[in-house]
Formats: C-alpha cells, structure tokens, sequence
C-alpha cells in the first residue's frame, strides 16, 4: 500500500440522529460530560451530573427539535453508524458554528472518521454561510487536540493550573 493510500480519509455523510440514537447519546454523553469537568478541577462530583443535565436541558430544550441545533449520526462508507456530531451558531459571534460535541466509537477510532466528520461539517458549513467553526476541548484530551490542529484548528485561549 503506498503512504498516499495509507493515509486516505475515508468518506462519511452526516445523516440526522434519530429518536433513538438521540436517547442513547444524551444519557451517556451528559454523564461523561459531567466527569469531565470534575476531573478538569471545574467541578465537584457532587451534583455535577445535575449541572450536566440542566446545560444539556439549557442548550438542548427541545431535544433533537431545538431550533437552530444540528445532531447527526456520522456513518462511514458503508452506510454504519460509527459517532454522532452535533453542531449549532455560536452564541454572540455572528456567523460562527460552534461544535457542542463530537465523537467516533471507540471500536471505529484511528481510521480517519474523525477527520472526515470535521471536513464534511466544514464543507457544510461553508454551504451555510458560516466564516468559522469554534470548539472546546478539554486539556487532557491530547487525542482530540492532536485531530483538531491536525484540520486546522488553532487554539485562541489557554486556560491553565498548578494543583497544589
């Protein structure tokens, strides 16, 4: 296999998460969202998956009928289901996308969905009229970092901490 072909990015559509996918995700993610930040030192354990829920219910009061919010399944060549993407305008900057969350099944990871998924929401949001695609990434998710400046994502604000 030659290094070009090595490193060819397979092709994904972003097809509207159903009711079901929707229901799966939302649990999972508020709880995994919530454990972020209490290993982040954001938050403390206790009621952090309250305060997941009630940004989730804030951001998301209609589920996947929220005005302006765009959830997909990301599905690879074959037409599978390998992560979800969800998107919307960021609040206060005009002509902005902002991506609320991103992710690939753990089984499906190192095969370039990832890229794919950003260069599609790119080409998208071109579409759209967007002038720019805004995301956070929390600073222990060295995975996610290396994928985002590796599509041409620079970082515009660090935040950092000594524990002591």
């Amino acid at each position: 296999m030659s290094d070009a072909a090595a490193r060819a990015i397979p092709a994904v559509t972003l097809a509207p998460m159903t009711p079901e996918i929707y229901d799966a995700w939302v649990g999972r993610t508020i709880a995994e969202y919530a454990e972020e930040h209490v290993q982040a030192g954001n938050w403390a354990r206790e009621g952090s998956l309250d305060r997941a829920r009630a940004q989730f219910e804030e951001l998301l009061p209609d589920g996947l009928a929220t005005a302006d919010q765009h959830l997909w399944s990301i599905r690879d060549p074959e037409g599978r289901g390998v992560g979800i993407l969800w998107v919307g305008p960021r609040p206060r900057v005009e002509r902005a996308l902002f991506i609320w969350d991103i992710a690939i099944e753990p089984a499906q990871r190192g095969r370039g969905l990832g890229q794919a998924a950003l260069e599609a929401l790119h080409a998208w949001a071109r579409e759209q009229g967007y002038e720019r695609v805004n995301l956070h990434v929390f600073g222990s998710n060295e995975v996610a970092r290396r994928l985002y400046r590796r599509t041409g994502y620079v970082e515009t604000d660090v935040q950092m901490e000594k524990r002591l």
